[in-house]
């Protein structure tokens, strides 16, 4: 007996040691795994599973499209509020080991939830608490962590030059890490990237040299969070003048027949303005002067030139006078960002934003709305949708055409098999 109990109590001890393990959740794996990883900062008060007291705000906080409140919306296993790159490197390595899918969240503005939302299980990687922004003039370069916001990044920047600059978007509170709005002043943000340290798919930590250039060149633009997790990003400076001038032109379509013109003429010379002049236009649903339940279009005209208010007034009047600019002292809305300047001189294949020569203006369209319910999100989805139906004649086909980075899931479809339908993009 003394040599048959010793040998039952190990069978016995490793079928409990293998049922406790095929047990485990994934989720449970990937907490211990984390915890293990993530030295010398402890991860977990920066941990919030979705039965935790702190899930709901943590993940409300950075959700900035309220459609995604609804319970019906997918919600992450966990949320990961990374503290150090300890905690990023132990994510990418646990999620990948336990077979969870990664979102990474930095400002929270994805038009189509794509940061914080999937179909399968997934964990939330929020970086906000990365927010460091180390300006060096002398270099004319800047260090930009993925959980500050572009507001922070104009901010800093202005604080210490007043003629440096970032050719950024216009929103503030956008994350670095995410959706940069291209514009046209001097060459899009991409193109401006000079460096980054990402945490690849293995949990290394890489830069420029170590990554190599194809993975660098894929980075800026190809896809956020498919080649690794953005910790920070090395950008380059563009020269600016000590004094801006802006302005802001509103015009009725109910009241002023010559509004579609402006509109028209526009289309024909944003993109051949002078290249410190910039105008953009937005269109915004609004109630009738003469009757209030009878919508008409608002036309917005907003300009920012690099110089003097004289200086603009004349290049203004020169090219675009149906706009009627005088000299001043110092809903669903669709915006069109002109292309052009700097843009249309940089080779498409030069970085994952080929939409340069031959692309005039940039077509943003925006819904809101107040009221809670999926019943009222699909109801104002299908606004949206009517309105892209309408505007397909006038816009790029065979196929439709959208950059990545300006997320739209209505143009193809991404089923769960992970194949992109080109039959509903065209």
């Amino acid at each position: 007996m003394s040599t048959i109990t010793p040998l039952w109590f190990l069978l016995t001890t490793l079928t409990f040691l293998l049922s406790a393990t095929s047990d485990s959740s994934p989720l449970e794996n990937f907490l211990q795994c984390l915890s293990n990883h993530s030295r010398p900062f402890n991860i977990k008060s920066h941990l919030h599973p979705k039965k935790s007291l702190t899930f709901i705000y943590i993940a409300q906080t950075h959700t900035h499209n309220h459609r995604f409140y609804a319970p019906t919306a997918p919600k992450p296993l966990a949320i990961v509020t990374a503290l150090d790159e300890s905690h990023v490197q132990g994510t990418v390595v646990c999620a990948k080991s336990n077979g969870i899918q990664i979102r990474i969240r930095s400002g929270g503005h994805d038009c189509e939830g794509l940061s914080y939302v999937s179909d399968v299980p997934f964990v939330v990687l929020d970086m906000f608490h990365f927010g460091s922004v180390d300006v060096d003039i002398e270099n004319g370069t800047e260090w930009v962590e993925t959980g500050a916001t572009i507001g922070e990044v104009y901010y800093h920047t202005a604080e210490r030059s007043g003629v440096h600059a970032f050719p950024g978007g216009v929103c503030p509170t956008v994350g670095a890490g995410g959706h940069f709005l291209v514009v046209a002043m001097e060459i899009s943000c991409v193109d401006n990237i000079i460096d980054a340290r990402l945490v690849d798919v293995n949990g290394n930590i890489l830069d420029r040299k170590s990554m190599g250039e194809d993975q660098f060149w894929a980075i800026r633009g190809g896809g956020g969070g498919s080649f690794g997790v953005i910790h920070s990003w090395k950008i380059k400076f563009v020269f600016v003048t000590p004094k801006v001038t802006v302005f802001k032109v509103m015009r009725n379509l109910e009241l002023e027949d010559g509004a579609k013109g402006l509109v028209y003429k526009w289309q024909l010379i944003a993109t051949k303005l002078h290249e410190d002049l910039f105008i953009r236009v937005m269109h915004d649903v609004v109630d009738g002067t003469q009757n209030a339940n009878k919508k008409t279009i608002q036309v917005t005209f907003i300009g920012l030139f690099l110089g003097q208010g004289d200086q603009m007034l004349s290049l203004v009047n020169e090219s675009f006078p149906e706009l009627g600019l005088e000299q001043m002292r110092e809903s669903v809305r669709m915006e069109w960002n002109p292309y052009g300047g700097k843009m249309h001189e940089i080779s498409p294949s030069e970085t994952p934003f080929p939409h340069r020569a031959g692309n005039l203006f940039l077509i943003e369209y925006l819904t809101s709305w107040g009221q809670d319910g999926v019943d009222a999100g699909n109801r104002y989805l299908n606004i949206s949708r009517s309105f892209y139906e309408f505007m397909t004649p006038y816009v790029s086909h065979s196929p439709r055409e959208a950059f990545l980075n300006y997320r739209d899931l209505d143009i193809g479809a991404n089923h769960p098999s992970n194949a992109t339908n080109m039959n509903i993009a065209q």
